[in-house]
């Protein structure tokens, strides 16, 4: 009898992958592997690690779309292969994004004409938005210190302490000295009138936040903007507003649309707001849009011919996907305001009744606004036992994604739980979530604080007699929150994340 096998080409298929060796062979995860494999092999081996990742729908840690459906996902897919720059190839998808930018633009109330279109840009997110933004802000401001024989080397701009972490990276990256109004318990947005005491000659904008990450909270962008009218009418400058209403912008204009936080506002120059946010599309996508042309220095544009005709640029990078933004242009059309307003007042109504199911634990205090971004932040009544943290841990083995962070300068001493509503996310799911927080909190009453544990270990003894200081609650809650900021940074290393 003779035995044969057969070697398998790599483009050849394979009958049934789990009898095949490939699942039984080590591939190297930091180098190219020697060999092809089969595709079916390819993508069983990729597939079965990516089960271990979290369900992003049930991640409520996050702000950005998980949901959308089946033709726009099929919409997606058909342009996949589509670079958005070759504008001269793909004309239609250009006018989608012009179409795009000017919905945008009136929907925040843009002084716009009945010939005029509007000036903006589609990003890859708000973070890119604002680097847009902020070097607009940075560039007027220089022509007009050069203009006025002044020096232009120390910008600056104002923020609260509550801002994200893009802002940190833009004045990082283009060396704009960052001023932050510092919070405060009770108060975790920025306060307008500190914020204006803090503006020099030498601050490019003041930034508003339309929807904190930490709360929800809008800023009181009207207050803002009246008080710093009066300062620069006291001062001869013209320092103007950049509203970052990434999480809020496509909330405000259909929950509050009385509310004045947009280019109503004299001094509001530009707004970015995030379309994988509540502009309902796929992580990928975010918008700019300038009050006016005088507000975009001509120079920070581009214009390139190569691609087959005059094209202007102004982003930071240059290839990216079509697919997002027809997805907006999707959502826009298949929505209009009706679909957005319905969909808007659904998460606030969901955020409700999950708040009203926390509230009846008795064990938490809400942090977060009835008004703003739907979501709810809750921190707990006593920590002197369990913190926040073991709570957030817990949840997970339930498949539940629930982030606990203390709060930015001055209310480092807080810590809280999150919780963000998004379109997919129903009553069903908000009371299992507050079943399984009951379930939690049953669970870790019944296992040793390790509060004290960790109070134990940090406690510096005093004395000849051996004994240990007493500390109040807030000292050992402090020590505690330091604890487990250090244990989530050391995770963060230890995963390769940065």
């Amino acid at each position: 009898m003779v035995l044969t096998t057969t070697n398998l080409a790599a483009g050849e298929s394979l009958p049934c992958t789990f009898a095949s060796r490939y699942v039984r062979t080590s591939l190297p995860r930091f180098q190219l592997p020697d060999c092809s494999i089969p595709k079916e092999a390819a993508y069983q081996i990729i597939n079965d690690e990516l089960m271990l990742d979290g369900n992003p729908r049930l991640n409520l840690a996050s702000f950005v779309t998980t949901w959308m459906e089946p033709e726009c996902d099929r919409l997606i897919m058909s342009a996949i292969n589509k670079n958005y720059v070759d504008m001269d190839e793909y004309p239609v998808t250009t006018e989608l994004q012009n179409r795009c930018v000017n919905i945008i633009a009136h929907l925040f109330n843009a002084p716009i004409g009945e010939d005029e279109t509007a000036i903006g840009v589609g990003t890859v997110g708000s973070s890119e938005a604002i680097m847009l933004a902020g070097l607009a802000f940075k560039r007027k401001w220089q022509n007009r210190r050069k203009a006025e024989g002044k020096p232009y080397d120390k910008p600056n701009i104002v923020t609260g302490a509550n801002v994200q972490v893009c802002w940190e990276k833009f004045a990082r990256y283009f060396e704009v000295e960052l001023k932050e109004v510092k919070l405060r318990e009770e108060f975790y947005v920025m306060d307008p009138e500190k914020a204006v005491e803090m503006v020099d000659e030498n601050t490019i904008c003041v930034a508003a936040i339309l929807g904190s990450t930490l709360t929800g909270e809008f800023e009181d962008v009207k207050l803002l903007n009246d008080l710093l009218a009066e300062k620069n009418k006291q001062t001869g400058w013209a320092t103007p507003i950049h509203v970052d209403a990434a999480s809020g912008g496509f909330i405000a204009p259909f929950l509050y649309p009385e509310l004045e936080w947009d280019f109503r506002l004299p001094l509001v120059k530009s707004i970015n707001a995030s379309g994988h946010k509540y502009g309902l599309v796929y992580a990928g996508v975010g918008w700019v849009v300038w009050r006016s042309k005088e507000d975009l220095p001509e120079e920070l544009i581009f214009h390139i011919n190569y691609l087959g005709a005059d094209q202007p640029t102004f982003t930071l990078n240059f290839s990216k996907g079509s697919s997002h933004i027809i997805a907006q242009y999707y959502q826009f059309i298949r929505l209009g305001y009706e679909g957005y307003k319905n969909i808007m007042e659904n998460c606030v109504e969901n955020a409700r009744i999950l708040k009203e199911g926390i509230e009846s634990t008795g064990r938490f205090d809400i942090v977060s606004k009835d008004s703003g971004v739907p979501l709810v932040a809750f921190k707990l009544k006593d920590s002197s036992q369990h913190t926040v943290f073991e709570i957030s841990e817990s949840l997970r083995r339930f498949g539940w994604i629930v982030p606990a962070y203390t709060m930015p300068p001055d209310a480092e001493h807080v810590a809280v739980l999150r919780v963000v509503i998004r379109e997919d996310f129903s009553r069903s799911l908000a009371e299992r979530l507050v079943a399984d927080i009951n379930k939690v909190l049953l669970e870790i009453e019944a296992l040793p604080s390790r509060i004290a544990k960790i109070a134990a270990v940090t406690s510096e003894i005093s004395g000849n007699d051996g004994t240990v200081p007493k500390k109040s609650v807030d000292e050992v809650q402090e020590e505690v929150i330091t604890f487990w900021n250090r244990l989530v940074e050391k995770k963060k290393k230890t995963n390769g994340v940065c």
